[in-house]
């Protein structure tokens, strides 16, 4: 018994400090209007370590896709992307106009002040995936969030 909650204390500890190698800022979610059945997500991450973003998963979204929106000339593309990924001591801005969080299939009108729980999936080295819960408060239609670059890496 003892043994088993030492290695319970042991791998929470694990866990956290690996956690605090990847730090989630900013994040937030665009409000929706009556019958509107998708969202964008917006967030800053930054690793310590070279990682990609692979997935994120939502309990209030049908289906939650990473996308890159591009200017081709005059037209505007949006497209799903495998993964995001996130250079070491880089952060990368998830930001309209760039890649951000597609959520589809709402299962409720997202209102200014509700909260969305987020769930990122990082894969490490050697293909290790590491989960990291954030809550995204829902922002206004007219939100712009937080500028700079959005489909490349914010270097500090």
């Amino acid at each position: 018994m003892k043994k088993q909650f030492f290695t319970l204390i042991v791998s929470t500890a694990f866990a956290s400090t690996a956690a605090a190698q990847i730090t989630v800022t900013n994040p937030w979610i665009r409000a929706t209007v009556l019958q509107q059945t998708a969202s964008g997500a917006y967030l800053q991450v930054r690793s310590e370590n070279n990682a990609r973003l692979v997935a994120v998963n939502s309990p209030l979204a049908a289906s939650v896709q990473l996308h890159k929106m591009e200017m081709n000339g005059q037209r505007m593309t949006m497209r799903e992307v495998d993964a995001i990924e996130l250079p070491a001591g880089a952060t990368v801005n998830l930001a309209s106009g760039g890649y951000h969080v597609m959520l589809s299939g709402l299962k409720r009108q997202l209102k200014e002040g509700d909260v969305v729980p987020l769930s990122l999936v990082v894969e490490r080295k050697k293909g290790r995936l590491e989960s990291i819960v954030v809550i995204a408060p829902v922002k206004p239609l007219t939100y712009a969030g937080v500028s700079g670059t959005a489909a490349q890496p914010i270097h500090h």
